[in-house]
């Protein structure tokens, strides 16, 4: 088992190319299903990172290929998982 505040403290990495994608920043839960249905990752900072963001990452929970210690595996296309604030 594991707490959301431990599954905060991994970071994201994808197998397909390596990519940081960051920390987990939220969850998205199916409160009907009580499943877990993405997780999501602050997008890139705009502008030198001072005025917030404007993207975020919604990764789905089938994705999700490893949980380690430190990190999260996961195999995704990064165009695929990008959303709009």
């Amino acid at each position: 088992m594991m707490r959301i505040y431990e599954m905060r403290q991994k970071e994201i990495i994808n197998i397909k190319d390596g990519t940081r994608f960051g920390f987990v920043a939220d969850l998205e839960i199916d409160t009907k299903e009580g499943k877990i249905k993405k997780i999501i990752v602050p997008g890139p900072a705009r502008v030198f990172g001072v005025f917030g963001r404007d993207t975020e990452y919604a990764i789905p929970w089938g994705d999700i290929k490893q949980v380690g210690d430190d990190i999260i595996l996961v195999d995704v296309d990064p165009d695929d998982c990008v959303e709009e604030l």
